[in-house]
C-alpha cells in the first residue's frame, strides 16, 4: 500500500530589516510590511500565493519582537499561535529551527512536509509558482531529500549564491526523483563577475532563490548531524512548546544559537554527504525578483527603458530612469537621470539608481550616529 506524505506547512520568514530600502524601509517595518511593488504589502502577497496551496492552520510566520504586532495585523487570517517570535535575530537556520520545534510539538503523526520561504520575495507567475511548489514538495516527500528552488540566471550577477546542478543527461538518473528536479552538485556564494559569466553561459547553475523544502524528520536528522547545539536547543523547545516554561526556555536557548544561515550549515554540507542526504534543485521560471534596492524596483515597474517610475504625480523636463517615491507631493525633474528620490516624512533619500545597493551603508552611519528616530 502507497505511503501517504504528511501534511504540508508553509513557514514564512520574516524577520528582516531590508536596510537598502531606507527611508521607507525602518526597524518597525521593514521592506516585508511595506507595498514596495503593488497595492498590498510582500508579506500579504506572499500569504496569497501560498493561500491556495496551504490550509490557513498550517501556515507559520516567523517574524521578531520589534515587527510581531504588523506581522499579526497583516497575517490576520494565520492562528495567532502560528507567529513565533525570534527574541534576537540569529539568521535563517535557527528561524527554521524554531519553527521546526512548534512543528514537533504540533504534528502528533511524528512527521510534516516543510516549506521555507521568505516574506519579502516578487513572483510574478503565481500559478506556475504554486504548480512547482507542489512538484517541490512531492520531491521533499521522499526519504532524506532536501530540495531547493534555482532561478534561471539573466544577467552574471555576483550579489547571489548559485545552485550548480547535474548535467542535462544525468537528469534521468536513478538517484533523480522525477518533478523536474536535479540533483545538486554544489553551491557557490556570490562569485566574482569572471565566474559568475562562465556559471550563466555553461547552462547548469540557477540562482538560490532561499526557497527550501523537505520533511520535518529530514531537517531535524540533518541538524542534528551538521548543526548539533542548535538541534539540541530545538528539542528543548519543543519540550517547552504550549507549556508556562515555554518563554523562559526561549529566551535561554535563543540567544546561544550559532548565528548562520540554513544555506551554509545544512544544504552545503549535506550536498557533501551523499551517504545520508540527497540534495535536489527545481528550475523555476516563475518571474522571480528578490527586490533587493530600489533599482531593482524600477527594473520591475519601469515600462520601457528610460521611463520615469513615480508613485504620485509627477512632471519631466529632459529627465529619464528616474524613480520617484513621494506620494503626497508633486514632483518634477528637470534634466536629471537615473535617480532615485524616495521621500518620507522625516527624511529623503537621493542616489543614482547604479549606487542604490549603497542605501544600506547610510542604515549603517545612522547606527554608528545612534539617531534612533530614523531607524
Amino acid at each position: 500500500m502507497k505511503e501517504h506524505a504528511p501534511a504540508a506547512h508553509a513557514i514564512i520568514l520574516a524577520g528582516g530589516r531590508g536596510t537598502r530600502f531606507w527611508p521607507r524601509s525602518r526597524t518597525r517595518s521593514p521592506k516585508q510590511l511595506l507595498n514596495i511593488v503593488g497595492q498590498k504589502t510582500m508579506v500579504e502577497q506572499t500569504f496569497e500565493r501560498l493561500s491556495p496551496s496551504f490550509s490557513t492552520s498550517r501556515i507559520w510566520v516567523v517574524t521578531n519582537k520589534e515587527q510581531v504586532d504588523a506581522v499579526r495585523r497583516q497575517m490576520w487570517q494565520v492562528p495567532s499561535q502560528h507567529v513565533l517570535v525570534e527574541p534576537v535575530g540569529r539568521n535563517t537556520a535557527a528561524a527554521i529551527a524554531l519553527a521546526a520545534a512548534h512543528l514537533l510539538k504540533e504534528e502528533r503523526s511524528g512527521d510534516a512536509l516543510m516549506a521555507v520561504l521568505p516574506a519579502d520575495q516578487f513572483i510574478a507567475k503565481p500559478v506556475r509558482y504554486r504548480q512547482i511548489v507542489r512538484a517541490a514538495l512531492r520531491v521533499a516527500a521522499q526519504p532524506d531529500a532536501l530540495v531547493v528552488l534555482g532561478i534561471p540566471p539573466t544577467r552574471p550577477e555576483t550579489g547571489y549564491g548559485y545552485v550548480e546542478r547535474v548535467a542535462r543527461g544525468q537528469k534521468a538518473s536513478s538517484a533523480s526523483p522525477a518533478d523536474g528536479a536535479y540533483p545538486v552538485r554544489r553551491f557557490t556564494e556570490k562569485p566574482s563577475l569572471e565566474f559568475a559569466r562562465k556559471y550563466v553561459a555553461s547552462g547548469r547553475y540557477l540562482w538560490n532563490a532561499g526557497m527550501f523544502f523537505w520533511r520535518l524528520s529530514t531537517f531535524v536528522e540533518t541538524l542534528r548531524r551538521h548543526l548539533p547545539k542548535t538541534h539540541a536547543a530545538m528539542m528543548r523547545l519543543a519540550e517547552a512548546a504550549g507549556t508556562s516554561k515555554y518563554s523562559s526556555v526561549l529566551q535561554r536557548e535563543y540567544a546561544r544559537l550559532e548565528n548562520i544561515s540554513v544555506d551554509y550549515a545544512i544544504l552545503e554540507p549535506a550536498s557533501r554527504d551523499s551517504k545520508h542526504s540527497r540534495v535536489f534543485v527545481i528550475p523555476a521560471s516563475i518571474g522571480w525578483s528578490d527586490i533587493g534596492s530600489w533599482a531593482a524596483v524600477y527594473e520591475l515597474l519601469a515600462k520601457r527603458s528610460g521611463a520615469n517610475v513615480s508613485s504620485g504625480r509627477f512632471f519631466a523636463i529632459d529627465a529619464a530612469g528616474n524613480l520617484i517615491w513621494s506620494p503626497s507631493k508633486f514632483v518634477a525633474a528637470v534634466g536629471v537621470s537615473d535617480l532615485v528620490v524616495v521621500e518620507t516624512s522625516d527624511a529623503l533619500l537621493v542616489c543614482s539608481r547604479e549606487r542604490a545597493q549603497d542605501v544600506g551603508r547610510v542604515v549603517k552611519w545612522l547606527e554608528s550616529q545612534r539617531l534612533q528616530k530614523l531607524l
